[in-house]
């Protein structure tokens, strides 16, 4: 994978440099201190990679992301960890919170090469579709195609857009059932499919369907480590 470096500080510039040669597999074709500069070579020059400083001169990182047409996969470095928020809305690949280690380098560079194969990996329809009983009938749900549920007495509401099913089997079944990657209890009422997140605001979800949850106190601290690991 051809990458470049957008960093203004040298101790960085040669951490990242040590770390792309030890990776064997990444060639880098830039490294620049000037955001503008970067810029300009990426409306020119094809890239699949792009370690992005988001303290920068003239420029913040994130600025310069929003603002090309052609955007390749982007790890965040910085040593910030309020911005990890901005790096899941702009759909980076990764964020690098410094100093990180080279073990934490080459888990980010394999997250890129995920996004980048074009085999999408291999699913098991068990953990993808249930069940679930209403009246007389059992009625075949996709399991990602749910929303969000939300506890209701001794039933659980499940929504999937403007349908809801509501099912006799409690919250903690739910949870145990769910794909565990993108299932997430951010709530004593509440699981989210973290797919059908828009943002998170505060101590709130907001999700495409326009609902907005809240996220339980207790909750909050592993959800926010598992989302933006």
């Amino acid at each position: 994978m051809k990458c470049i470096i957008v960093e203004d500080q040298p101790p960085a510039q040669r951490i990242l440099k040590k770390y792309i040669e030890d990776m064997g597999s990444l060639t880098l074709v830039g490294t620049f201190g000037d955001p503008i500069q970067a810029m300009d070579f990426l409306s020119k020059e094809k890239v699949d990679l792009m370690f992005l400083d988001i303290n920068l001169p003239k420029l913040s990182g994130i600025s310069l992301l929003k603002s090309l047409s052609n955007k390749p996969q982007v790890i965040f470095t910085t040593a910030y960890s309020e911005y990890a928020l901005d790096g899941y809305e702009l759909e980076v690949a990764d964020y690098l919170l410094k100093p990180f280690s080279f073990e934490r380098f080459v888990k980010a560079v394999s997250k890129v090469r995920r996004y980048q194969s074009q085999t999408p990996p291999a699913e098991n329809p068990s953990t993808r579709e249930h069940f679930i009983k209403i009246g007389h009938e059992h009625v075949r749900i996709i399991l990602d195609d749910i929303i969000y549920l939300a506890a209701d007495g001794d039933y659980c509401e499940l929504w999937l857009g403007e349908k809801k099913y509501l099912s006799s089997e409690p919250m903690k079944k739910w949870s145990d059932l769910l794909p565990q990657e993108n299932f997430y209890r951010v709530h004593k009422s509440y699981i989210v499919n973290t797919r059908h997140i828009r943002k998170i605001s505060g101590n709130q979800i907001c999700l495409t369907d326009n609902k907005v949850l809240p996220i339980g106190r207790a909750y909050r601290e592993d959800f926010m480590r598992r989302f933006l690991k």
